[in-house]
């Protein structure tokens, strides 16, 4: 499969992960407040172009680091909300950020790779069709989410072995978000 085969324009939505995608991943460690949040290369140039292209772009994001009680809401939501500045301020676009506070041991509906955040983004946008939608993702979890979804997945990883061991759950590999938007 290769993405000019889909036919993508304005009817399609685009779903990405967070950390490991947007930003640098802290290893062991969670993103708490904007001072630790950093942009991977070429993030907002991509944004902008995937502006271009997708009617929707939709954020979905584990953080689990609230049920810890190693940040707080309030915490999450303040990053969230100048990340979506700067992608907005570089001629990009965000529509909706929706996160997962659970810890993973609560296996809640909301945390990937269960749909929950996917089904509250079309409740908010009853225009998004999952068949016409990818899901950008650097985990295996974010593929399952994804697949479970009806979507198309891209897996955002450096390594082509994940794809590998995992067939049938990753449509697409790309290094980063960059060679993603430029392969639209």
């Amino acid at each position: 499969m290769n993405l000019q085969h889909l036919k993508i324009d304005h009817t399609w939505t685009l779903f990405l992960d967070r950390d490991g995608v947007i930003n640098s991943r802290i290893v062991d460690d969670y993103v708490k407040t904007w001072d630790q949040f950093v942009f991977l290369p070429g993030v907002l140039d991509a944004m902008k172009e995937f502006h271009r292209v997708f009617g929707r772009i939709i954020v979905v994001s584990n953080q689990q680091g609230v049920g810890k009680g190693l940040m707080s809401d309030k915490e999450v939501q303040s990053v969230h909300k100048r990340m979506m500045e700067e992608i907005s301020n570089a001629g990009g676009k965000t529509d909706a950020v929706f996160y997962a506070p659970n810890l993973q041991s609560e296996r809640s509906v909301m945390r990937k790779p269960n749909i929950g955040m996917a089904l509250k983004a079309r409740k908010q946008f009853p225009e998004i069709c999952f068949k016409r939608s990818i899901m950008a993702g650097d985990s295996l979890s974010d593929m399952i989410f994804g697949k479970r979804a009806g979507m198309k997945t891209v897996l955002i990883s450096t390594s082509p072995a994940l794809s590998q061991k995992y067939p049938g759950q990753i449509d697409l590999l790309f290094p980063d978000l960059i060679c993603l938007a430029h392969a639209l």
